[in-house]
C-alpha cells in the first residue's frame, strides 16, 4: 500500500514552519513576533474548519482516514499532542523575543509592574478612551449564560467576599475596537502593555459597587465550528441561504477551549459547563494571554531595523511604457508576478476598460476582494460609463462571505449584473473577460490568474496574473463565463484545464506522457509549485511516474500528503517548502515533454475539492519570453537554502542547507532583485 501523510498532521507541520520563522534571528525582531501572530491565526482557522470536521466524524464507525491508522478520536488525540508540543515552542519563542526587546530598551509591563509615570498616562487613557466600552456581564444561575463570540477575548472575573463566604463571577469582553497593544515612553525606555492588563489594573473601579476582599481576572478563548450549512430549498435564494447560515455559524458548536492555567478550578468547571465543552473538544491550560493573532499588528516603535526593509513593487516594463494596456495585450501576452510587480497594473487594466469607448462588456469572477477595493471601484465606473458589467460573486468564500455579500449589493445597486456562482460548485477561478470592438471586429482580452483580485493580499502573497488576447485561450474563457451565467453550457476545452470537467484527466495525460518518455529512455521530468498536494489519485500518478524514472521536483507551501524519497515508491521525487516574508501562492506546473516544455499556471491546488467541486481554470503559457521567466523563477526558488525546508516522512521541517561552495540564496529576496533588474 502506498504511503501517505495525514492531511491534518501535514497541515500542523506546515504551521510549525511558520513558527520556526519566529525563532530565526536573521528575521527582524518585530517580524518574528508577527510570525507568532500568523501561527496563532492559522491555528484558529485550523480548529474552526479541519478539527470541527473531524469532530463530526467521531460518531461514525469505521471511518477511513487517509494517512492515519486509527479512528477520528485517535486523530484528535494526535492533533492535541502535536499542538501541545508546538505550544511549548511558541511560549519559548515569545519569552525569548520579550528578552530581546528588553535589550533594545523595550519592556513588556503588566498591571503589577507599571512605572509610576506610566500609571498617570494609563489612568487618563482608561477614563477618556476605554471605560465606557467595558460593560461586565454578571454570571449567576438566575440568568441564561450569554452567547459568546469565538473571535473575541474574554476575561473571566472572580469577585471574592469572604464575609459572605462566596465568590461572584463576571465576564468582560476585551473591546476589539481598541488596539490590543498600547505603547508608552518614559525617558529612554519604551513600554508596551496589553489591553487585557489595563483592564485588570482597573478591575477595582469597574466593580466598585460590590464589596470584596479580592478580585482577579483570567483570560480564556474558545473556537466554534465554522462550517456553513446550506439547505436544498430551491425556493430560497443563495443570498438568503448564506445570510441565514452566517448567523448560524455564530452559534456553532465549540471545538476548542483554552484558558489561563491559573484559573480557579471552580470557575473553570463553571465555564466549561456553561459554554458546552465536551470531552472530544480540545481543552488546554495555557498562559495568561490568548488570541495572539493580534501579534500580527504588534507596534514597531518607529524602528526600521525591527521590520523587513521596504520593498516597493516594480512596474512591468511592458505596461509602464504603454499608453494603452489593452492595445499592448492585443499585440502580445504579459505576465505580472506579485508582490514583486505592481498590482496597480491590473487595476489600470480595468480602469482603461471602463473608459475605452471601444469596450462594450466586462466580465469578472470574484472570490475575495479588499474591504476597500479599487477593483470594485473600477467596475462601478465601468457601469456608469455604459459598459455591460457582469460579476460572478462566490458567496461561499470562507470567512469572506459577508464582505462578498456587501460588495454584491453595492455592484447591483449601481447596475452591474450579479451572478452567485454555480449550484453545487464554488467558483474559485481568477478570470476577467473584456470585449472590445475595432469597427465590427470583436477582440476578447482576458486575465487568468493564480490569486484573488485583492490589493491587500497582492502585497504579501506571491501570485501570477496572465493577460492575453490569444484566440485559442479567450474563446475558451468565454465558454467558462457562459457556464457560470447559464449553468448548463459545460463546453469543451482543448487548451484550458477547467475543473470539474477535465483538469484531473488532462494532468493525468500530461503525467502519462512523461512516463511514456521515461520508459523510452528519453529525458522526463515534472516541476510543480502549488500550495497543497492532497488528491490521492494524482499522488498515485506521481508515484507511478517516479517508479518509471520521471524526475519530479515540487515546491509545496502547505499540506503535502505525498511522501518523497521512498525506494520503490517515490525515490525520484524531491519536495521542499518555502516559508518566508511573503506567502507563496503561485501555482505552476512544468512538463519536460521531451524538450518542448509545457508550462501551466493555475487557480487550483491538487486537492480533490479543487478538481471535482470547484470551477478552477488552468491555462497553458504560450509565449516563449513568459515561459523563460517562469523557468528562471522556479529554478531560483528551487535553489533556496535560507527559507526552504525539506518535506519528508518524519515532518521534521529541516532547513535545506547549502553545500560547500554554494551561493547563499533567499529566493524571495533574490526575486525582488531579479525584477528590479528587468523593470
Amino acid at each position: 500500500m502506498e504511503k501517505l501523510v495525514n492531511r491534518e498532521l501535514s497541515w500542523l507541520s506546515f504551521n510549525e514552519r511558520v513558527l520556526q520563522e519566529s525563532l530565526d534571528r536573521a528575521t527582524p525582531l518585530i517580524e518574528r513576533l508577527r510570525f507568532l501572530g500568523i501561527y496563532s491565526n492559522n491555528m484558529d482557522e485550523f480548529f474552526r474548519v479541519r478539527v470541527a470536521n473531524i469532530n463530526r466524524l467521531v460518531p461514525l464507525k469505521e471511518q477511513k482516514l487517509d494517512g492515519f491508522e486509527g479512528s477520528a478520536k485517535d486523530l484528535l488525540n494526535a492533533i492535541q499532542d502535536t499542538v501541545k508540543k508546538q505550544r511549548k515552542i511558541y511560549d519559548l519563542s515569545y519569552q525569548r523575543l520579550l528578552k530581546e526587546m528588553e535589550s533594545h530598551g523595550i519592556f513588556h509591563i503588566n498591571e503589577e509592574t507599571i512605572p509610576d509615570k506610566i500609571k498617570e498616562q494609563l489612568t487618563e487613557y482608561y477614563h477618556e478612551e476605554l471605560k465606557r466600552d467595558i460593560v461586565p456581564i454578571m454570571l449567576d444561575k438566575k440568568h441564561k449564560f450569554p452567547r459568546l463570540q469565538d473571535k473575541e477575548i474574554y476575561l473571566a472575573t472572580t469577585i471574592v467576599n469572604e464575609k459572605k463566604g462566596k465568590a461572584r463571577y463576571a465576564l468582560i469582553q476585551v473591546p476589539s475596537a481598541h488596539p490590543r497593544f498600547l505603547t508608552f515612553k518614559d525617558d529612554d525606555k519604551d513600554y508596551v502593555m496589553l489591553l487585557d492588563d489595563i483592564i485588570r489594573l482597573f478591575l477595582y473601579q469597574i466593580f466598585s459597587i460590590f464589596e470584596f476582599e479580592s478580585i482577579s481576572a483570567f483570560t480564556f478563548k474558545f473556537t466554534r465550528d465554522a462550517e456553513l450549512n446550506l439547505d436544498d430549498d430551491i425556493s430560497i435564494s443563495m443570498y438568503d441561504k448564506m445570510e441565514h447560515s452566517i448567523k448560524q455559524r455564530k452559534k456553532g458548536e465549540p471545538v476548542r477551549f483554552i484558558y489561563d492555567e491559573q484559573m480557579p478550578k471552580d470557575l473553570l468547571k463553571y465555564l466549561k459547563e456553561a459554554i458546552g465543552i465536551s470531552e472530544i473538544d480540545h481543552t488546554a491550560p495555557s498562559g495568561r494571554y490568548h488570541n495572539f493573532k493580534d501579534l500580527m499588528k504588534f507596534p514597531d516603535f518607529g524602528r526600521k531595523e525591527f521590520i523587513f526593509p521596504k520593498q516597493s513593487p516594480v512596474q512591468h516594463p511592458g505596461f509602464s511604457n504603454s499608453k494603452s494596456i489593452l492595445k499592448s495585450i492585443l499585440e502580445k501576452d504579459y505576465l505580472l508576478h506579485y508582490p514583486y510587480q505592481k498590482f496597480d497594473h491590473l487595476v489600470d487594466f480595468l480602469r482603461e476598460a471602463a473608459i475605452d469607448p471601444k469596450v462594450r462588456a466586462i466580465k469578472i469572477n470574484i472570490y475575495r476582494v479588499a474591504s476597500r477595493s479599487q477593483v470594485i471601484n473600477a467596475l462601478i465606473n465601468a457601469v456608469k460609463n455604459g459598459k455591460d458589467v457582469t460579476v460572478v460573486v462566490e458567496l461561499q468564500a470562507r470567512f469572506d462571505e459577508e464582505n462578498n455579500m456587501y460588495w454584491s449589493n453595492v455592484l447591483r445597486e449601481h447596475g452591474a449584473k450579479i451572478i452567485y456562482g454555480v449550484p453545487g460548485l464554488k467558483v474559485h477561478s481568477k478570470l476577467i473577460q473584456v470585449t472590445r470592438f475595432s469597427g465590427k471586429k470583436e477582440h476578447v482580452i482576458a486575465h487568468i490568474g493564480t490569486g484573488n483580485f485583492h490589493g491587500g493580499t497582492a502585497k504579501v502573497y506571491t501570485d501570477y496574473s496572465l493577460f492575453t488576447a490569444k484566440p485559442e485561450i479567450t474563446r475558451e474563457i468565454k465558454k467558462v463565463f457562459n457556464l457560470m451565467e447559464n449553468n448548463i453550457e459545460r463546453g469543451t476545452y482543448r487548451n484550458l484545464l477547467v475543473s470539474p470537467f477535465n483538469t484531473r484527466r488532462k494532468f493525468s495525460t500530461l503525467i502519462n506522457n512523461e512516463i511514456k518518455n521515461a520508459k523510452k529512455g528519453l529525458p522526463a521530468s515534472i516541476d510543480i509549485k502549488i500550495n497543497n498536494l492532497v488528491d490521492n489519485k494524482l499522488i498515485a500518478k506521481l508515484y507511478e511516474a517516479s517508479n518509471a524514472g520521471v524526475n519530479i521536483r515540487a515546491i509545496i507551501r502547505g499540506v503535502c500528503c505525498l511522501v518523497p524519497g521512498i525506494p520503490g515508491q517515490s525515490e525520484n521525487i524531491e519536495i521542499i517548502s518555502i516559508v518566508g516574508r511573503y506567502l507563496e501562492h503561485t501555482r505552476v506546473i512544468i512538463f519536460h515533454n521531451n524538450g518542448a516544455e509545457q508550462f501551466y499556471i493555475s487557480s487550483a491546488d491538487w486537492m480533490t475539492r479543487n478538481l471535482e467541486k470547484r470551477i478552477e481554470v488552468t491555462t497553458p503559457i504560450l509565449q516563449d519570453d513568459i515561459k523563460a521567466n517562469i523557468r528562471n523563477v522556479f529554478e531560483l526558488q528551487w535553489k533556496d537554502n535560507v527559507k526552504a525546508r525539506m518535506v519528508d516522512n518524519d515532518l521534521r521541517n529541516r532547513h535545506v542547507k547549502p553545500q560547500s561552495g554554494d551561493e547563499i540564496i533567499d529566493a524571495q529576496e533574490a526575486l525582488y532583485k531579479y525584477y528590479m533588474g528587468i523593470s
